[in-house]
């Protein structure tokens, strides 16, 4: 296997492959390109997003800067919209559904390195998908770790550093971010908080 197939079946890769490089070249070139971009440029942004992701869905909005490693690996849905200065680390796939929400500052790491450090000098690293259900809202300076799954409806409370996968419908805070209280009236959803 190459090191890029190794690192698409999240097995042990070495993320200095010249092949893997080129990939994070070309992804950065698209991303400064995009983060060029101005306001009255809402096509070509359109453009280089679905350039850039893996999949890309309508109404796709990012404020600028937005940074990723390689893009191809991201999946977004409809009416997806991250604000200003998202990172996301997509060694593995980064799958995000329809109407979601993602806050300032927010990093999504689909990347892990070995906790041994003889073993990080060698420069391995290992993916694990994140997964982000539909109508999620994700709150400014969160960090989402490798592997993570995020159910339809939950919202990520400011702050949070989420470590392990969130239930549909919950709501969630802290670092480790845990459940603090369900959305249990489907009618108040899509309804401000009372």
């Amino acid at each position: 296997m190459t090191e890029r197939e190794k690192m698409r079946a999240c097995e042990w890769f070495l993320t200095g492959d010249s092949e893997l490089m080129a990939c994070k070249a070309h992804a950065r070139e698209l991303a400064a390109e995009y983060n060029a971009t101005g306001e009255h440029e809402p096509e070509n942004r359109v453009r280089i997003l679905k350039e850039l992701f893996g999949a890309c869905g309508e109404k796709p909005f990012i404020k600028p800067p937005f940074h990723c490693d390689y893009g191809f690996s991201i999946e977004v849905g409809n009416n997806f919209f991250a604000n200003f200065d998202c990172t996301f680390l997509d060694a593995a796939r980064i799958v995000i559904g329809d109407d979601c929400l993602i806050g300032p500052h927010t990093c999504i790491f689909a990347i892990n390195h070995p906790l041994n450090p003889e073993q990080r000098k060698t420069g391995i690293a290992k993916g694990a998908e994140v997964h982000i259900g539909n109508t999620v809202w994700i709150g400014g300076n969160c960090t989402i770790l490798p592997g993570v799954t995020i159910g339809n409806n939950a919202v990520v409370a400011a702050g949070s550093v989420v470590t392990r996968d969130v239930p549909a419908g919950a709501v969630v805070a802290g670092n480790p971010a845990r459940v603090v209280k369900y959305i249990t009236d489907e009618s108040k959803i899509s309804g401000p908080e009372e």
